[in-house]
């Protein structure tokens, strides 16, 4: 079975590239050409030179059974640079993979609980919910899909919207541990999310692959439980065995603050367009659909998940 990953050097992408050679795949990585492959080296798989967003440079893509889109932007300081990834660089690996890949079995685009938006009123997300994006990021992965769902008589895909992930190489939550290391943390008020540690993520991924079941529909993808802004910090801080002090920001303020995060570092978590989105309490999906088609059995709670990422942090002398 040959695989196809875009964004196979990043962090999920690793270790989605690392899950299929074990499942006896031939996979191949989209690579640009100042890509960092660190987390690849070592591993038996194949590169191909290009970039989602140049069209013409994707024609050996080719006879892929089946393709993993998971390149494109978190964060940019523009919506011009979103659009560019993830909705411009969706369309561009859709038509190369309809025209070249006469036997696709399967495009799986990964996309984002952003695309849905979140909970008005704390009644999780599912996948009839209607799409309420309210970041940049949101609106272009929700665009993301519409580019799939638009040639769904022509491609056999899957849709699938993760919640916020961590584990080993992640560096979005690694900033909140790395505060919580030197003992403060920005404190917003309380806020109820679902998350999902990579293992498990990557367990969904394949297994939306590999299901006939899936064809031509999308999924949320959780631990299944609901936490707590407190019950995260909490969790990282007896992880780091940490007691951080925390600075109460009032959220009519972090549009502010996401101006000057935004001008001091380019690309950073902390940036006007992610504080958009943490203006709202409710993060939260349903994870019904997986678990009931899919087989869908997440395993790791936030507590050991926490933990083991932290371990992973420390060995590699990140904290």
């Amino acid at each position: 079975m040959r695989a196809l990953v875009t964004g196979g050097t990043g962090f999920v992408g690793s270790h989605l590239v690392e899950a299929l050679l074990k499942e006896g795949f031939e996979v191949h990585c989209l690579v640009r050409n100042l890509s960092n492959k660190k987390w690849l080296e070592g591993l038996d798989v194949f590169f191909i030179e290009g970039d989602c967003c140049n069209r013409a440079s994707l024609e050996k893509i080719k006879n892929f059974d089946y393709i993993f889109h998971l390149a494109g932007l978190t964060k940019a300081s523009s919506w011009e640079e979103f659009y560019r990834a993830n909705v411009i660089g969706t369309e561009n690996i859709v038509d190369v993979a309809i025209k070249n890949n006469p036997g696709l079995k399967r495009f799986i685009l990964l996309s984002s609980l952003a695309a849905a938006g979140p909970s008005e009123d704390g009644t999780p997300k599912c996948e009839s919910s209607p799409a309420t994006p309210v970041s940049a990021y949101g609106r272009s992965k929700l665009m993301g899909e519409e580019v799939v769902l638009k040639f769904r008589d022509k491609i056999p895909f899957t849709i699938l919207r993760p919640t916020g992930v961590y584990g080993p190489r992640d560096r979005d939550f690694y900033l909140f541990f790395k505060m919580i290391n030197i003992g403060i943390l920005p404190y917003f008020g309380k806020s109820y999310y679902t998350l999902i540690y990579i293992d498990d993520l990557i367990k969904g991924v394949i297994l939306a692959a590999k299901s006939k079941e899936a064809e031509g529909k999308t999924y949320f993808l959780a631990d299944g439980e609901v936490s707590t802004s407190d019950d995260i910090v909490s969790v990282i801080a007896e992880s780091l065995q940490k007691r951080p002090i925390k600075i109460r920001i009032p959220r009519n303020i972090m549009p502010f603050i996401g101006r000057v995060a935004s001008k001091i570092a380019k690309n950073s978590i902390i940036n006007n367009d992610k504080l958009i989105e943490l203006k709202y309490p409710y993060w939260l999906c349903d994870i019904s659909r997986a678990r009931n088609e899919l087989g869908f059995a997440p395993k790791v709670k936030i507590k050991e998940g926490m933990k083991w990422t932290a371990n992973w942090y420390r060995l590699h002398k990140w904290l």
